[in-house]
């Protein structure tokens, strides 16, 4: 234990995604852990870039986001969703979806409020509603289908709530959630009067046809709703850190105060650059979806031919995959071998929640990458199906 670090802090150690490229690193493994991908997104929006850095745009940013972004967004928002937000009060530009979730939770919660999340859950949740001194509470989505537990997810909420965090795409598991989902959540916040806040970074990389529906757009649900998005997953730029949250004005406001005590700005010249991606046409979107599903075909395929039971992911960069079937009893102890093993690295699904059991032998592995990359790793997971000499 650190005898330095805040009481609520105890236990947030490195994260598992530095831990595990670290040691794919040290092993020469190839990187299935962590999620980024390893080609660079449509080109339109790397040379913008460049052109900002040439023009000059390296200095701070406006506070709320360059106004060409923050317009781009509210375009967005209309063009896909039919959603109209004013660029000037209902939107903020953060430092990646991160800063964004984090800005939300400490503007919104006080301690001792709860905050209802799924789980697994990604791991910034569960160490930003500790930084506020709210509480989690938790409702499980399991293997292999990751469906809605109702009756635990009614049990969740309290009169204490003040806060649903839903992600949707949803990080690790691949789950969309469904519209009639979705609308039990939202009956559950507004029958406990509590804000949503929902992380949909993932929200243009949906497979097989199936569709994204945002909390924002359900029937009077945008009043209470905080919608949370990132170009950097959309375009394959993922160091840049350009994300954003956009709802009602008192709310954008609430987290705007806080925002600009965590980074004030950043990811100036990346700002015009996004923007310029957020209105490339239809075919951009779903090219970069479609690439997305054709790794994770070869990913899955591989890992099934590995002799591991894998959820089909309908979205995001991410599979999971049950390794019991190869012996396996601790996912967490089976990543730390399986560069040895075989020569790739996952992450155990165990870290990302608070039942020991729900991950217990569960891994993910990353499908963000290029084909070739994807087929070795692929080629190198059978190894687990091979007997024993």
């Amino acid at each position: 234990m650190d005898t330095q670090l805040i009481d609520r802090m105890q236990g947030f150690g490195a994260t598992i995604f530095g831990e595990m490229s670290a040691l794919a690193a040290r092993t020469g493994a190839i990187n299935l852990g962590q999620g980024f991908p390893d080609t660079d997104g449509p080109t339109q929006v790397l040379e913008a870039a460049r052109r900002a850095i040439a023009d000059g745009r390296n200095q701070y940013p406006p506070a709320r986001g360059i106004p060409e972004l923050r317009a781009a967004i509210a375009a967005h928002q209309r063009r896909f969703y039919d959603l109209s937000i004013d660029a000037d009060t209902q939107v903020l530009v953060t430092v990646g979806a991160t800063e964004a979730i984090a800005s939300a939770v400490l503007a919104l919660c006080e301690p001792g409020d709860e905050v209802v999340t799924f789980e697994p859950y990604y791991d910034s949740y569960a160490a930003t509603i500790a930084l506020a001194g709210a509480v989690r509470r938790t409702s499980p989505l399991r293997f292999p289908d990751f469906a809605i537990d109702e009756e635990s997810l009614r049990a969740a909420f309290s009169d204490k709530t003040r806060l649903v965090l839903l992600n949707t795409p949803h990080n690790p598991t691949g789950k969309v959630f469904t519209r009639a989902e979705l609308e039990l959540i939202a009956g559950l916040a507004r029958e406990h009067d509590a804000i949503v806040v929902t992380d949909e970074v993932y929200e243009h990389l949906v497979f097989d046809g199936g569709q994204h529906v945002p909390m924002a757009t359900l029937p009077g649900t945008f009043d209470r709703t905080i919608t949370i998005s990132s170009g950097g997953k959309t375009f394959a730029a993922t160091g840049w850190k350009v994300g954003w949250l956009s709802g009602p004005a008192e709310l954008v406001t609430a987290c705007a105060t806080v925002k600009q005590f965590l980074t004030y700005v950043g990811s100036g010249p990346f700002q015009p650059a996004i923007a310029t991606g957020l209105g490339l046409p239809d075919e951009v979107f779903t090219s970069l979806a479609h690439t997305l599903q054709d790794g994770r075909d070869i990913l899955t395929r591989g890992l099934r031919e590995a002799g591991l039971a894998v959820s089909e992911p309908q979205a995001t960069y991410f599979a999971i995959a049950d390794v019991s079937s190869v012996g396996a009893t601790d996912a967490l102890e089976f990543c730390w071998q399986l560069p040895e093993l075989v020569g790739v690295v996952g992450v155990p699904v165990s870290v990302f929640c608070d039942d020991p059991e729900l991950g217990r032998t569960l891994v993910r592995f990353a499908f963000c990458k290029r084909p070739e990359v994807l087929t070795e790793a692929a080629t190198r997971l059978a190894r687990l199906a091979a007997p024993t000499p």
